[in-house]
């Protein structure tokens, strides 16, 4: 591994540990501030192994993340945040094929696709706020970014997406299985 590849492997690993102490923090303006540097840093991560799909969502889920961060500025309790950064997402798949340069084939449409599910997901996720259902996207979430990045291999990615199915599943049988008794 050259040092470039190290060091771009370090910045996810970086972003993949700011993610997950996101979630130790108490209240929902710190945890999305701090999913903000951790996108932003994957971000800068995927860009420099060659994910350019999965830099730009990365991009546009730290402007999420600042979006939802401001709520009261932004007035992200409009179901039309979720169209535009669902819009955003699209665009993004779009212009990797048709500017960045990646080659249309059956494999790389589907490939470029599963991130996209993934911030959808993630979107409508920030935008709900009922858990369960928040767990439930993160289930569709996960395991679409999980497969993006074995492909392109981000490490902190991978292990980031691991960690959060652990959670989520742990969340989903400690939480999720008590309401519905």
């Amino acid at each position: 591994m050259t040092a470039y590849e190290i060091t771009a492997q370090a910045i996810g690993i970086v972003a993949m540990a700011i993610n997950i102490l996101s979630f130790q923090q108490k209240n929902q303006r710190t945890i999305i501030i701090m999913q903000l540097f951790g996108a932003s840093l994957f971000a800068v991560n995927m860009f420099m192994i060659g994910a350019t799909m999965g830099g730009f969502l990365n991009l546009i889920g730290a402007v999420r993340a600042l979006v939802y961060s401001n709520k009261e500025r932004f007035g992200t309790n409009k179901p039309v945040w979720v169209f535009v950064f669902c819009a955003l997402y699209l665009a993004s798949y779009v212009l990797t094929f048709a500017v960045f340069g990646k080659e249309p084939t059956a494999v790389n449409f589907i490939v470029e696709f599963l991130p996209l599910v993934g911030m959808t997901a993630s979107g409508i996720g920030f935008y709900l706020s009922d858990a369960k259902a928040v767990r439930r996207l993160g289930m569709v979430s996960s395991p679409s970014w999980l497969v993006y990045n074995i492909v392109n291999f981000a490490l902190g990615g991978i292990i980031c997406e691991i960690l959060c199915m652990i959670s989520i599943i742990i969340g989903m049988l400690r939480l999720d299985r008590t309401q519905s008794k």
